[in-house]
């Protein structure tokens, strides 16, 4: 059996050493949260270096979509409860499957930075809808969820988006549909095309 040999005490680092080890790791530690992860995170950038490599915005983004689901889930969630789309509902996102010859409803309206959007299509349990929508100028946050008779599930979310389509497959009955914020710098125009069984369009 191979022995290895013990090695002598001037070979192992002091105390000294491995303090100073132990202290640089410690600032690295400590420089890496405050320049990377609080600005990429959380939108706060004490040092303006996430502002320079792009992070802060990030972290802004991130922030605001949570405080708009946050507030959103406060507004239309009556029970507290909010089930997610691969728990409660099947729900089918197919480009070229629903495009459109002929649409039952087009809206357009135009966002300035900053600005928010709600369409909701009243539905019952079992109805489905189908829809494209597209910006013109710049990039949205969005999204599609439903809330009504004490339930709420979010379909799906996005930021920095410039359209999507696909289907709704109500799960019960109420309002299915669409917040947007542009957090862009110019203003947006969206166009919203809709077809298949609701009752209503509301714009909010």
């Amino acid at each position: 059996m191979f022995n290895a040999e013990k090695p002598s005490l001037d070979a192992l680092p002091s105390s000294a050493q491995l303090i100073r080890s132990t202290v640089i790791a410690a600032v690295s530690a400590v420089a890496i949260l405050v320049a990377v992860v609080l600005p990429a995170e959380y939108g706060i950038d004490p040092t303006g270096a996430g502002r320079v490599l792009g992070l802060t915005e990030m972290g802004e983004i991130k922030q605001e979509l949570f405080e708009e689901a946050e507030k959103d889930k406060a507004l239309h969630s009556s029970d507290g409860h909010s089930s997610s789309v691969l728990d409660e509902i099947l729900s089918v996102f197919v480009g070229a499957a629903y495009a459109q010859d002929t649409w039952r409803d087009e809206l357009s309206f135009s966002l300035a930075p900053g600005e928010a959007a709600e369409i909701k299509l009243v539905m019952q349990e079992g109805d489905s809808a189908q829809y494209a929508w597209i910006t013109d100028g710049g990039r949205i946050n969005f999204d599609l969820h439903a809330h009504g008779d004490g339930q709420s599930v979010t379909y799906e979310k996005g930021r920095g988006v410039k359209g999507a389509e696909g289907a709704i497959l109500a799960p019960f009955a109420g309002d299915h549909g669409w917040f947007w914020r542009n957090r862009d710098k110019v203003d947006v125009i969206v166009t919203l095309q809709l077809s298949g069984d609701y009752a209503a369009v509301k714009q909010e």
